[in-house]
């Protein structure tokens, strides 16, 4: 697997400024009013919108905020359209790139990422240029000090593809198993840090030194657009990168 939602993890705990808490409620915002719109209101009968709150939960997001944002969604508020986009690209050196957007604006959001690409040594790409180097997963990061052998046991009996260990434990699954992994590691009193659905590449890229740092910060651009959610790449980050970005 790619380190991008290692690097995606590392980022999460960089949010600590008012900017970037403020984007991060933004994004949490539209989330949970897209998850409420397309699924309904009770996250029990909705798992994108029990994710939504989950992380807006973990995020010290008010409740009241969490309410109105369901409520628009589910129309007993009002409030401006979001389309939900997915866009390719390629960031520099050959990297492509997948970036979610939700906006109640669509030539503005692309407008903003088609200059922030340009601007940086990347370019929009055709539909489906991009995507076939990716699968959807199922990710779980474990915090705490969990038994590595007990986790292994836990997630790998109740469907997981992948484990990493690292600074945090790192579970992949297939879709159609994720709630039951997710369950699983729960109920074995397993501290579950971030659980969403990600893309992963299929086959990811190695570069260099300074190229890797490049394209990391072309995909850190991009995830700061106002419309932009996530951004999914085909580069395989290092810890040794991930520690020369941080100290950048």
């Amino acid at each position: 697997m790619s380190g991008h939602s290692k690097w995606s993890t590392i980022k999460h705990k960089k949010a600590a400024t008012d900017k970037k808490r403020g984007k991060l409620f933004t994004q949490l915002t539209k989330e949970l009013t897209i998850a409420a719109r397309e699924g309904g209101g009770d996250p029990t009968f909705n798992t994108r919108l029990g994710l939504a709150i989950d992380k807006a939960k973990a995020a010290n997001m008010p409740k009241d905020n969490i309410e109105r944002a369901i409520k628009r969604g589910t129309g007993e508020l009002e409030g401006a359209e979001l389309f939900e986009l997915m866009y390719e690209a390629y960031a520099p050196n050959g990297i492509g790139l997948l970036v979610e957007v939700v906006t109640d604006n669509k030539n503005r959001a692309v407008a903003d990422l088609r200059h922030a690409l340009n601007k940086n040594g990347g370019n929009m790409a055709e539909s489906g240029s991009v995507s076939w180097q990716f699968t959807r997963k199922g990710y779980i990061a474990v915090g705490g000090k969990a038994d590595q052998d007990e986790l292994f046991l836990v997630a790998a009996d109740a469907g997981a593809d992948d484990i990493q260990f690292g600074e945090m434990a790192e579970v992949y699954t297939e879709l159609e198993n994720f709630q039951a992994v997710r369950e699983a590691i729960k109920d074995a009193g397993m501290e579950v840090e971030e659980a969403s659905m990600v893309y992963e590449p299929n086959n990811a890229i190695e570069l260099d030194g300074d190229d890797v740092l490049q394209v990391m910060r072309v995909i850190e651009i991009i995830e700061d657009l106002d419309d932009v959610q996530n951004v999914y790449s085909t580069l395989e980050i290092s810890d040794e990168a991930i520690a020369a970005m941080e100290a950048a």
